[in-house]
């Protein structure tokens, strides 16, 4: 399988909660931090980008489109990497010792610290960066989290999980404990038990864990988890808040 990547042309930006071209985008980074949304599973770059007007506005915010195209029945989609789904698109219950096809939650991780490494590049530093993410986003929240523990901020994972499986930074990871938000429905249709059931292991060992539980909301993010969310980064990221 050839190396995943994160296409420039495919990231979709904000500043001040206001659609921004890539080259104003990276420019007000000298002065701001970063936060990098990820979608879901079967979504794409414009989905997350659209909540950066509820966001705090200190940020600049980065929308990168996952490097797979999600399979049929999803139509125009993507995915962090490719998981076993149902008829209906929607994935199974997690195996124990949960197998990826086409690519894993590794893997993506990679792709998007070669474009965070890219970007750290062009400003000619490492800028402060928060992460975001939903459902399989928020997997690669905790992906990236434990490849590279001492580079993030915090991170929020709404209605998400955590890979299986071992990554490089784990006990880096137990050690940093970087603050995470993690924020679900308890009547959640999507993520099935078992994966809940793993995150609510792993997150309390290797993060600083503020875990909120929501009515409602299935497996979406509403206002009252939004305020939330803005709360928890303007806490955890100098400069967030303007």
């Amino acid at each position: 399988m050839s190396e995943l990547r994160i296409e420039d042309a495919a990231v979709r930006w904000a500043v001040d909660g206001r659609p921004a071209e890539a080259e104003q985008a990276v420019a007000a980074l000298a002065a701001r931090p970063l936060l990098l949304l990820m979608h879901g599973y079967g979504s794409f770059e414009g989905d997350l980008i659209e909540l950066a007007p509820l966001l705090p506005h200190g940020f600049v915010c980065a929308s990168p489109r996952a490097p797979l195209v999600a399979p049929p029945p999803i139509v125009d989609g993507y995915a962090w990497w490719q998981l076993p789904v149902d008829a209906n698109g929607l994935p199974l219950p997690a195996a124990p010792h949960e197998s990826f096809v086409g690519g894993d939650a590794h893997a993506a991780a990679l792709a998007l610290l070669a474009w965070i490494d890219e970007l750290d590049a062009r400003l000619g530093r490492p800028g402060t960066i928060a992460l975001m993410g939903v459902s399989q986003g928020g997997a690669m929240v905790t992906s990236l989290l434990r490849l590279r523990p001492e580079r993030f901020s915090c991170g929020v994972n709404c209605s998400g999980f955590v890979a299986s499986g071992g990554f490089a930074g784990d006990a880096a990871l137990a050690e940093i404990r970087p603050p995470l938000f993690w924020g679900r429905d308890t009547a959640d249709p999507v993520i099935d038990a078992g994966r809940i059931e793993r995150m609510r292991e792993w997150a309390p060992v290797h993060t600083a864990l503020e875990a909120r539980l929501y009515t409602g909301i299935q497996h979406g993010i509403g206002r009252d988890e939004l305020e939330d969310v803005s709360g928890f980064l303007e806490r955890h990221v100098p400069g967030a808040a303007r």
